[in-house]
C-alpha cells in the first residue's frame, strides 16, 4: 500500500510538468497531499504494530521524563516529590540505594535440623590428645521442597451389634458410625483432589490435559473429561449458591468496577464454534473491607448483560468506554477511565519515530496523562474527605486545561492522534465524574488487574467445551480471585468449601454464608 502510493505520487509529479490548466496543478497538489498524509497514517500503523509485537507493553518509557513548554515542570514532578525514597547507606565514604533483599525464607516454616559430627577417632586435641569438647554449631540452612505425592484414604464405618440383645432380644440391635459425605458421591474424589484440579487451572494455569500427563506420572489414570466433571459437579451443586451470596452482598456495596473479556465455548447451542462468548467480571473498589470479585458467562457482549447483571446496584461504576455500560440505569453513575485516555496517546506516541516524538502533540498529551497520575499518588493516603477537597483544588484544572487543550487541536480523525483526541471528549462526561467522591479511582486497573489471571490461564486452556463448563469456570475463578484479595490461599480455601458443604444444607443460607472467603478468614484469624 505505501509503495503503490510512493508511486502515483511519482506519477502525478511527472504529469505537472506539462500541466493542461492552473486548476489541475492545484488538483494533483491536493492529492500529493492527501496521499502523504495517508503514507505517514500507515507508517505509524506499522510502527505500532511492531512496538506492540517486539516492545514493551509498560506505558511508561524515557520520554516521560521529558519536560514539556506549557506544562508546569514543578507540579508535574509533584508526584515523584513525595514518593518513598529509597534509604541510604554509607558504604566507603559514599552513597547508594540500599538494597532491600526480597528473597527470604518464612519463619514459620518447620525446620529439619541434620547435625554434622567428627568420628570419635578425630575429636581428639592434636597438642595433648585429650577429647575435644562441643563448642557451638555453624548453621547453613537450605530451602527443601517437598513434591505432592498421591495417596488413598480409606474411610471404614465401624458396625457395633449388642451380644445381650442377640439371644434375649427379637433383634438384633446393630450401631453404626457415620461417615462424612463425598465431595462428589459415586466417586473416589477426594476435597483436596478437586481443590488442586480447580487450583492448578486457574491459579497456575495448568490446563487439563497438562494435569491428566501429571497424574498419569504419579500412576493414578484419569482423564481430562474426569477433571472436567469434578469440576462441573463441584461448581453446580456448592459453588453456585456461594457466587450468588457473593453477588448478593457485591450488590449491596455503593462503588464497584466491571470489565469483561472473551471466552470461546465450543459445544453452544444454535452458536459457531469459533463464536466469541464472555466473561463478565465485577469486583468491589479499593475502599472495601471485605474484597468481592464475581465473574460471570455470557455467550454475547450486549448492554443488557450489565443491566441485568447490576439491576439492583446504586451508586458509582468504574468502567471502561464500551458503550454499553453507558446505557445502565440512571442510579447507576458510570465513572471513566483515565488509564484508558493514557493508553490512547500513548499509543499515538509509539507510533512516531523516537528521533520524531520531541514538541509534538502526542508528547504533550501524554504528559498530561502522567501530570493527573502524579497529582493523584499525592493523594492516596489522604482520608475520603481531604481527598475529594484536594481533587477539586488540584486536580480538576488540570483536566479542564487538558480538555481546553485538546479542543484546539485539528488532525484527521482516523489517525492515532484523531483517535486519541476523539476519546478523550466522548467519554469526558464519565472522566469528569471522578470529582464526585473522594473513594473513586482514576483508572479501571483494579478490576483489569483482577481479570488478568483468568487471561492469562486462558492462553493455556484455550476455550471450554460447553456452557456449563464456562459457568463452572466463572464460579471457581470468582471463588479464587476473591480468596486472594483476602490474602488466603485459594487452595486451602477450596479444600475447606469442599470437605464441609457436602455436610451441610445448601439451601439455607446461613450455611452458605459460613463458607464465604471472609468468614474462612476469621476463622485463621
Amino acid at each position: 500500500m505505501i509503495f503503490q502510493g510512493f508511486c502515483v505520487i511519482i506519477n502525478m509529479v511527472i504529469a505537472m510538468e506539462n500541466p493542461s490548466c492552473e486548476c489541475d496543478i492545484i488538483a494533483l497538489k491536493d492529492k500529493i497531499k492527501e496521499l502523504e498524509s495517508l503514507v505517514k497514517f500507515y507508517e505509524g500503523q506499522f510502527l505500532l504494530a511492531q512496538k506492540m509485537k517486539f516492545g514493551s507493553s509498560s506505558e511508561k518509557s524515557v520520554y516521560d521524563q521529558i519536560p514539556l513548554d506549557g506544562i508546569d515542570d514543578e507540579v508535574a514532578m509533584k508526584g515523584y516529590e513525595n514518593c518513598e525514597k529509597p534509604a541510604l547507606e554509607v558504604v566507603k565514604e559514599h552513597y547508594r540505594k540500599k538494597r532491600t533483599r526480597k528473597d527470604r525464607l518464612p519463619e514459620d516454616l518447620p525446620v529439619e535440623e541434620i547435625v554434622c559430627e567428627l568420628p570419635a577417632s578425630e575429636r581428639t586435641c592434636p597438642n595433648c590428645g585429650t577429647e575435644a569438647e562441643v563448642l557451638g554449631n555453624d548453621y547453613r540452612e537450605e530451602l527443601v521442597i517437598v513434591p505432592a505425592k498421591v495417596i488413598v484414604r480409606r474411610y471404614a464405618a465401624r458396625t457395633y451389634i449388642c451380644r445381650e440383645c442377640v439371644d434375649s432380644a427379637d433383634r438384633m440391635v446393630i450401631i453404626k458410625a457415620e461417615m462424612p459425605n463425598p465431595v462428589i458421591k459415586g466417586s473416589f474424589a477426594s476435597a483436596e483432589a478437586v481443590a488442586y484440579v480447580a487450583y492448578q487451572k486457574f491459579v497456575m494455569g495448568v490446563p487439563l490435559y497438562r494435569q491428566e500427563k501429571e497424574w498419569e506420572r504419579k500412576g493414578v489414570m484419569l482423564s481430562r473429561q474426569t477433571l472436567a466433571n469434578w469440576l462441573v459437579t463441584v461448581s453446580e451443586n456448592y459453588l453456585n449458591s456461594l457466587v450468588r451470596e457473593l453477588k448478593k452482598q457485591l450488590l449491596k456495596r455503593d462503588i464497584a468496577h466491571a470489565d469483561e473479556t472473551t471466552l470461546q465455548v465450543l459445544k453452544e447451542e444454535g452458536r459457531d464454534p469459533r463464536s466469541k462468548s464472555y466473561l463478565w467480571c465485577y469486583r468491589t473498589s479499593g475502599d472495601a473491607y471485605d474484597p468481592i470479585v464475581v465473574a460471570e458467562y455470557k455467550p454475547d457482549r450486549k448492554y443488557r448483560t450489565p443491566a441485568e447483571f447490576l439491576a439492583e446496584f446504586k451508586g458509582y461504576l468504574h468502567t471502561d468506554g464500551y458503550e454499553a455500560y453507558h446505557k445502565l440505569p440512571k442510579d447507576i453513575v458510570v465513572v471513566g477511565c483515565w488509564a484508558h485516555v493514557r493508553r490512547k496517546w500513548d499509543a499515538a506516541l509509539k507510533a512516531m519515530r523516537t528521533a520524531d516524538r520531541n514538541d509534538t502533540l502526542e508528547l504533550k498529551g501524554k504528559r498530561y496523562c502522567d501530570k493527573l497520575f502524579d497529582i493523584e499518588r499525592d493523594f492516596a493516603l489522604l482520608d475520603t474527605e481531604q481527598r475529594y477537597k484536594e481533587r477539586l483544588k488540584t486536580l480538576k484544572p488540570v483536566i479542564d486545561e487538558f480538555f481546553d487543550w485538546a479542543s484546539s487541536i485539528r488532525t484527521p480523525a482516523k489517525s492515532l492522534l484523531g483517535k486519541a483526541v476523539s476519546y478523550m471528549f466522548s467519554q469526558k462526561i464519565y472522566l469528569l465524574n471522578i470529582l464526585l467522591d473522594g473513594r473513586l479511582e482514576l483508572s479501571n486497573n483494579r478490576v483489569e488487574r483482577t481479570i488478568k489471571p483468568f487471561v492469562i490461564s486462558r492462553k493455556n486452556f484455550l476455550f471450554a467445551n460447553t456452557p456449563r463448563g464456562a459457568n463452572a469456570a466463572a464460579n471457581i475463578f470468582s471463588l479464587v480471585e476473591t480468596a486472594k484479595e483476602s490474602g488466603l490461599d485459594p487452595f486451602a480455601y477450596l479444600t475447606y468449601v469442599f470437605k464441609t458443604a457436602p455436610n451441610l444444607d445448601m439451601n439455607n443460607p446461613k450455611n452458605v454464608k459460613i463458607l464465604l472467603p471472609a468468614e474462612f478468614k476469621k476463622q485463621l484469624s
